[in-house]
């Protein structure tokens, strides 16, 4: 069996300005959901990844990450926003 992904179509949705600062506390949290769980699990900080020694250097905090590991987070985000607005729901801050 080969896997068909089949994402939301997004294409035509653009972020209103208003949610991109939204976007960026929310790869922040996810990246410190990420290293909550993984703390969990025994992980801690290592200069380099290591799955038999359970280290990985992405264990800081999001201001101390490289500009491409930020990136994957906001990429992830901005793909569950766009989805969001595509499946017809509105966000807005009250």
């Amino acid at each position: 069996m080969t896997y068909d992904p089949k994402p939301i179509d997004t294409s035509k949705v653009q972020i209103p300005e208003e949610i991109l600062e939204l976007g960026e506390r929310l790869a922040e949290h996810a990246h410190d959901i990420y290293c909550r769980q993984r703390l969990a699990e025994g992980w801690r900080y290592g200069p380099e990844r290591n799955d038999a020694t359970k280290e990985n250097p992405t264990l800081v905090p999001y201001r101390e990450l490289p500009e491409s590991e930020k990136e994957y987070d906001r990429q992830v985000v901005m793909g569950t926003l766009k989805a969001i607005i595509a499946l017809g729901y509105r966000i807005e801050r009250i």
